[in-house]
């Protein structure tokens, strides 16, 4: 893969994260590989490239390009306005996280624990989500800046469902990390879309 495809994998990811969210709020449900997929990228640490850090392929990130590719087109008939607000947020969300080497260690140390659990029950489990969601409430939902998800509050006072997105929006965080540590910046997104739309359209369709 070239740089700016690795790049884009992680962009995906962060778009795949938002995405999820978007559909639990809405609709109360979601995927098992995909949200399996973006729980498994929190305890990957030293991947030997990208993708490995997803489960070794793109598949379960589509979602997340085709919100992204909405985005960049700036299409109003494909626009995911949720899931985009969400993504961004998740940009900004990292970008104080960077700033905050204690709370860094803390979540360092946190994972270890999670992935002891994932060991014993598997990555999807309840625990494993709770566990993931606990480690988001007390770290990052602690910032002045919060995500506010949008949807059915019957979908979302089920705490079941509030525990899925907020594992998920770690995730996205992590994927947040990735992205940044691969050269990736919010300018691109403004600046470079239609170098990101041409290396996107082949990865979408999975060529």
């Amino acid at each position: 893969m070239t740089p700016l495809q690795e790049q884009l994998v992680a962009l995906g990811a962060i778009f795949e994260s938002a995405a999820l969210v978007d559909r639990i709020a809405r609709t109360g449900q979601v995927s098992e590989a995909p949200l399996g997929c973006m729980l498994g990228s929190l305890l990957v640490r030293n991947p030997q490239d990208t993708l490995e850090v997803y489960g070794g392929d793109d598949l379960n990130l589509r979602d997340g390009y085709r919100v992204l590719v909405g985005a960049l087109e700036r299409d109003p008939t494909s626009l995911q306005r949720e899931p985009l607000r969400y993504a961004l947020a998740l940009v900004a969300l990292e970008r104080q996280l960077a700033k905050r080497d204690d709370m860094l260690e803390v979540i360092g140390k946190r994972l270890d624990q999670i992935q002891q659990q994932v060991e014993h029950f598997g990555i999807t489990h309840e625990n494993v989500i709770a566990s993931c969601a606990a480690l988001y409430q007390d770290t990052l939902s602690t910032f002045r800046q919060r995500i506010q998800v949008h949807g059915d509050m019957r979908h979302l006072q089920q705490p079941s469902n509030a525990a899925k997105i907020r594992a998920l929006l770690l995730a996205g965080i992590r994927s947040a990390r990735l992205w940044r540590q691969l050269g990736g910046h919010r300018w691109q997104l403004v600046f470079s879309r239609k170098k990101l739309l041409d290396q996107l359209y082949p990865m979408l369709r999975g060529s």
